[in-house]
């Protein structure tokens, strides 16, 4: 599992890095500590380790109790069309950063997992697709929150501008629409990477 979160974590960090020195969002100083590991608050860098360890958590035990959902196709086709939707959407928006970047990495590495699947032997996908809707609720929770105080602060101009819940009261009206699938790419990559990891310890 820690192998496994090395690279996605030192991968977002910089996506986050970049993203933070560039003005697509910001940290409210008034709700973090004020220890930084370069422009990031310690408290973004923990969450890189802290959530994706509780969602492979929470897809192992998918994998564990429900074994029949293991190799459906449809989860395949999913997430196929799903990627395909992303590279449109991101294409057509070159000059909103935290969408096009987004919906381009998560579409690229859906590619990537099916292209080469023998690499990433291990990944079932419609066990990915079941964990991925359970740990949308504490998300939404969480980052409502988050989003609402708000602690993590959104350049519009970057964005699309569209809020998941804007048809409801606070806190969950302000998500942005792009940070369900910064998510989903980030519990992606460790779940790919673990699964490829535990498939080569089996042998």
């Amino acid at each position: 599992m820690f192998p496994a979160m090395i690279l996605p974590a030192l991968f977002f960090l910089a996506w986050d890095e970049w993203f933070t020195g560039n003005g697509v969002w910001s940290f409210n100083e008034a709700y973090v500590t004020g220890i930084k590991i370069g422009s990031l608050p310690v408290e973004e860098v923990l969450f890189f380790i802290t959530v994706p360890y509780c969602c492979v958590f929470v897809y192992e035990c998918i994998r564990c109790y429900f074994p029949h959902l293991k190799n459906k196709i449809a989860g395949t086709y999913l997430l196929l069309l799903l990627a395909l939707l992303l590279l449109i959407i991101g294409l057509m928006n070159p000059d909103r950063d935290y969408t096009s970047t987004t919906f381009l990495f998560t579409a690229v590495f859906i590619a990537c997992i099916f292209l080469f699947r023998k690499w990433f032997n291990g990944f079932d996908a419609i066990s990915f697709l079941v964990a991925y809707l359970i740990c949308l609720i504490p998300f939404f929770i969480v980052n409502g929150f988050l989003t609402a105080m708000p602690v993590v602060i959104y350049n519009d101009a970057e964005n699309l501008g569209v809020r998941i819940f804007s048809f409801l009261p606070w806190p969950l009206h302000s998500i942005p629409f792009e940070d369900s699938f910064y998510g989903m790419l980030l519990i992606l990559m460790n779940i790919a990477l673990f699964e490829k990891l535990r498939s080569r310890s089996a042998k």
